[in-house]
């Protein structure tokens, strides 16, 4: 087996994990919007597990401004950013 292709399908692989997590961030992000919100439920505490350590990275450099958390925003633009540097060494 190739090399490059085996490189090649680990970076394929990372773009889709990448763009999963991404979706994961969002709506975990979403949800905070809904005070009503059971986190207690299997699935959404599953969500919040995955996603706090990530965000947490996140939230303990970016100040809140009036309680607003943009620390998901960075977040959010830092796998985006890390995702294409993929794809332009995938192609």
């Amino acid at each position: 087996m190739n090399a490059l292709y085996v490189l090649g399908t680990i970076d394929q692989v990372l773009v889709q994990t990448i763009s999963i997590y991404s979706f994961m961030l969002i709506v975990r992000v979403l949800l905070t919007w809904f005070p009503n919100v059971n986190w207690s439920n299997p699935l959404l505490s599953a969500l919040r597990q995955l996603t706090d350590p990530y965000l947490n990275v996140f939230r303990s450099f970016v100040p809140s401004f009036g309680g607003m958390d943009f620390s998901p925003m960075l977040a959010i633009f830092a796998l985006q950013f890390l995702q294409r540097a993929l794809v332009s060494a995938i192609y």
